[in-house]
């Protein structure tokens, strides 16, 4: 899958990096700057990123569920007229996230990168890691505001609610403790807790990891039983959060992943809160079911070496009864 040194692109590394004992682990964000309303620091990085309509650009995969998040924040708060986007390919191979020709592929008209490595090493000639997806880029300093999905969402959350973003705060003050007990639980064991189970190199390993998806599973299945959201009664970055595994997990993580002892559609609370957020205007146009299995199925070759795309499962994400 590959990955940058001293700003050199090497083809040849794969994308289940794990700590010698068959453990799958995620490497942290590099770039952690903040776009803020008056251009302040945020809780990292430098001062300088003022919330201005285009000024910059985020580039995303469709395939990949941490930047589908940032896709929905800039759709829920009318962002997309101010922020526009790249959209890779959804095929990751020897050059990683590339801008090669593709329904629904959106090229990089600032830098002309035919991949996504070459946006990094625009930032910083040096950079050393992964060249991953989102990535926020600043028009006007020329370098990556940050790659790190849950601080975009935040970002594009409030920054932006001064210069004409749509009214709406998914992360209100008096839920704040809630909302990050319940990101915390979500990201270590769903989230990222596919993956551990899909690119677990040992039974030890992926035995290890998929229990506890489906400890989350039925504890997200529970919370829903008194409340319509994961927090309560509005909508919260929790909930969206959650949503891009969830909409991708019949799809890819059941199969793909081995994450196959129970589908979300035999969840019925966790179905049915699946498709009314996939009903919440602007959302369904940011999920690709072309490009989430495509990517999955045929960019991971040490796990689907045939590279052969699935044709169902069928999913009815229109609104519940």
């Amino acid at each position: 899958m590959g990955i940058l040194i001293d700003g050199h692109w090497h083809a040849d590394t794969p994308v289940n990096a794990n700590n010698g004992d068959g453990r799958f682990v995620r490497k942290d964000a590099a770039f952690r700057h903040w776009v803020t309303s008056d251009g302040s620091a945020g809780p990292t990085g430098d001062s300088g990123f003022r919330a201005e309509p285009g000024r910059y650009r985020l580039y995303v995969s469709l395939a990949c569920p941490w930047a589908h998040r940032t896709l929905i924040f800039r759709q829920l708060k009318g962002l997309a007229g101010m922020i526009p986007v790249s959209v890779t390919h959804w095929l990751m191979r020897e050059h990683g996230w590339t801008f090669n020709e593709g329904p629904g592929v959106v090229p990089d008209p600032l830098h002309g990168a035919r991949a996504m490595h070459e946006v990094y090493t625009r930032a910083d000639a040096r950079y050393s890691g992964r060249a991953t997806v989102p990535v926020l880029w600043d028009t006007q300093r020329n370098t990556i505001v940050s790659n790190e999905s849950a601080d975009i969402i935040r970002m594009f959350n409030s920054a932006f609610d001064g210069v004409g973003a749509r009214p709406g705060d998914f992360y209100p003050a008096g839920l704040r403790e809630e909302i990050d007990a319940v990101n915390a639980r979500v990201y270590d064991t769903l989230n990222n807790g596919v993956y551990k189970a899909g690119f677990a190199t040992t039974q030890a390993a992926y035995e290890e990891a998929v229990g506890p998806v489906f400890d989350t599973l039925d504890w997200l299945e529970s919370r829903l039983a008194t409340h319509p959201y994961l927090c309560g009664e509005v909508l919260t970055e929790a909930d969206w959060r959650a949503f891009t595994t969830l909409i991708r997990f019949d799809a890819v993580y059941h199969g793909h992943f081995k994450c196959n002892v129970r589908r979300i559609v035999d969840y019925p609370r966790l179905w049915a809160y699946t498709r009314r957020l996939y009903q919440v205007p602007g959302v369904a146009d940011t999920v690709n079911f072309q490009h989430i299995k495509g990517h999955y199925y045929e960019s991971h070759t040490e796990i689907n070496p045939t590279g052969v795309v699935p044709a169902g499962p069928a999913l009815d994400l229109s609104v519940p009864t």
